[in-house]
């Protein structure tokens, strides 16, 4: 249920006194594009449910469990009749978390989680999930304490699974942990220095790989290219430089690594179904207020 939407920016109503909101939707609501600053979980408990991210529609299955991530734009359609689990919940307290804006960047946009494809996080993550829900609906004590140690372990948990990518590369435990360690720490270079003129010779040298290896490895590791990942963190980025009325399209360009402000927009398209302008728009249309009346 959005209560409240300013263009396409959902404002979320939160719990009293928490940065919390859960709702159980039973309802034939389907929502239009828009986009939030918390994570959304949601999980179906009776019938399908779609998401459509981009130009990509995904599919939910009861019990699959489905994280969009902040900022990322997405809409929502319901069955006729069925039951789902709508859950958000602010990230803040965990950006200075290091380990945390690797796992959240190897996650973005969105990422399913369903039984057939993780049963050995799925059930866990579920139980969870419903031990959430319980708290909430109940308003338990330290509320908010109990929902974030609970999330903590979620995203541990996620983390964790992306290391199962290494099991026919490396069959020596020790070897599996030091591949999967490697590549956390790949990821968390490239999200840091994402915005330099980074390329595959330089990366693949600091992981100490050769060119050939590193990109199967990344491949695995991340599900994607090193040149897809690296641009869909200096548009993360870029994002966030557009938020600012102040800042150009052109120095949101140059600030987010690119040199060509036509290939800029290009791949911003490419990721966001819409221009830098038009998602500055976004923001503008949040922005705007109705007069105090006195």
């Amino acid at each position: 249920m959005i209560e409240s939407l300013n263009g396409m920016h959902e404002i979320v109503h939160y719990k009293a006194d928490t940065n919390l909101r859960l709702y159980h939707n039973d309802q034939h609501e389907s929502y239009p594009s828009h986009w939030h600053t918390p994570v959304e979980i949601i999980i179906p408990v009776e019938n399908m449910y779609s998401v459509t991210i981009g130009s990509q529609i995904i599919m939910l299955e009861p019990t699959d469990i489905m994280f969009i991530c902040p900022g990322v734009i997405h809409s929502l359609a319901a069955p006729d009749n069925g039951r789902r689990i709508i859950f958000q919940a602010e990230l803040t307290m965990f950006t200075s978390i290091h380990d945390f804006e690797s796992i959240i960047s190897l996650m973005s946009p969105a990422l399913k989680i369903a039984n057939v494809h993780s049963p050995h996080i799925h059930n866990r993550i579920l139980n969870l999930m419903l031990e959430i829900t319980e708290a909430y609906d109940n308003n338990r004590f330290l509320l908010e304490t109990i929902v974030y140690s609970k999330l903590l372990e979620i995203f541990s948990l996620i983390g964790a699974n992306f290391t199962n990518n290494f099991e026919h590369v490396a069959h020596e435990v020790q070897a599996h942990k030091e591949y999967a360690e490697k590549f956390m720490s790949v990821c968390t270079y490239i999200n840091e220095h994402c915005t330099e003129c980074l390329n595959l010779d330089e990366v693949a040298a600091i992981a100490g790989f050769s060119k050939y290896h590193f990109t199967r490895l990344f491949k695995q590791f991340t599900s994607t290219t090193f040149y897809k990942y690296l641009n869909q963190k200096r548009i993360e980025h870029a994002q966030k430089l557009l938020a600012d009325p102040a800042i150009t399209i052109t120095e949101a360009a140059l600030s987010s690594g690119y040199t060509s402000l036509s290939a800029f927009i290009r791949m911003f398209k490419l990721l966001n179904q819409c221009t830098p302008t038009e998602y500055r728009n976004l923001f503008t249309n949040a922005d705007i207020h109705t007069p105090d009346p006195s």
